[in-house]
């Protein structure tokens, strides 16, 4: 790489379930890198199997940032995320290594690697609070139709059990009569600093994608899932935005008696599976992602092999 080419950075995306860790790992231990994670759950302390987080034995010495790096009562905004993440990237670059973006927050990814600058805008704690009074009389589904009708854009990437987003955008708009789309697309004037590679992991076979998941499920349970849930809940802490980590929140009408864990279990699955696919769809949208799809690679080929090819293209490594 000579002087005037920008660093790369390396971003394996996907759904959950995926296989984004192990690959991110490989990727770390050839090319001398450090893995950086993006997603929005594993920020936090605790809930480690509810959330995913790789083990000591998954890391295999790989060195990862980013991960339960704040505590549960603390809600992290996009913008502090990248805001981390920016400075995460450059002191794994001055140490000469390569920074490697493992996660399936999109929204997070999208940011960092767009180098999106966010307006200063402060939140408005008198508004905020009426916000959440029309959101608990009138319901999600309600707040996301409002932002619908004033910045649809927006309204189109958020579900509406990502209410704290809606409302964030709500506000925008209503404290700067600017839609949050429009603060964005004049957020991206400034080029990325990096030559971002982004692969996606997944399958070409959805149910197989599903099957996998359930299993994997099943292994958290192995693990101790329920008992991490049960003592988070018997703790009564507020957390801000980890208990929305699918395996929380399902498990806790078994918790207090209203079914059994069986069905409980089978929501945690169903649930799971439900935002893999919206997490598929988020990153197929973007044009610039190299997909590897595990099952229509052939065993003799290799799945790292390919990925290796894609980083060489793409950065020369």
């Amino acid at each position: 790489m000579n002087s005037t080419e920008k660093p790369p950075v390396i971003a394996v995306v996907g759904a959950t379930a995926s296989g984004k860790t192990a690959l991110g790992v490989e990727i770390a231990l050839e090319y001398g890198g450090e893995v950086i994670s993006a997603d929005s759950m594993q920020l936090y302390e605790g809930l480690d199997i509810a959330t995913a987080k790789p083990t000591a034995e998954e890391m295999r010495g790989v060195p990862h940032h980013l991960i339960s790096v704040l505590p549960p009562e603390h809600a992290c905004s996009v913008a502090e995320y990248t805001d981390m993440a920016r400075r995460k990237i450059a002191e794994v670059q001055e140490r000469g290594r390569l920074p490697v973006l493992v996660g399936g927050t999109g929204l997070y990814i999208d940011s960092l690697l767009d180098n999106i600058q966010f307006p200063e805008i402060p939140a408005n704690p008198e508004l905020r609070e009426a916000l959440n009074r029309e959101a608990e009389r009138l319901g999600n589904a309600a707040m996301r139709q409002k932002l619908m009708k004033i910045d649809p854009e927006s309204a189109e990437k958020l579900h509406e059990n990502n209410l704290r987003r809606i409302l964030r955008a709500i506000e925008v708009y209503e404290l700067t009569g600017i839609p949050l789309s429009e603060h964005a697309r004049r957020s991206r004037e400034i080029p990325p600093p990096w030559n971002a590679v982004r692969i996606g992991i997944g399958f070409a076979d959805r149910e197989k994608q599903y099957a996998g998941i359930r299993a994997r499920v099943d292994e958290m349970m192995r693990r101790g899932l329920t008992g991490e849930v049960k003592a988070e809940y018997l703790s009564g802490r507020r957390r801000a935005t980890a208990a929305a980590a699918i395996g929380y929140k399902e498990l806790l009408p078994w918790l207090t008696g209203f079914e059994t864990l069986e069905t409980a279990l089978e929501r945690v699955k169903r649930e799971t599976c439900r935002y893999a696919k919206r997490q598929g769809t988020w990153f197929r949208r973007n044009p610039q992602t190299e997909w590897v799809y595990r099952d229509t690679v052939c065993q003799e080929c290799g799945i790292f092999l390919i990925v290796k090819k894609i980083i060489a293209k793409r950065t020369g490594l």
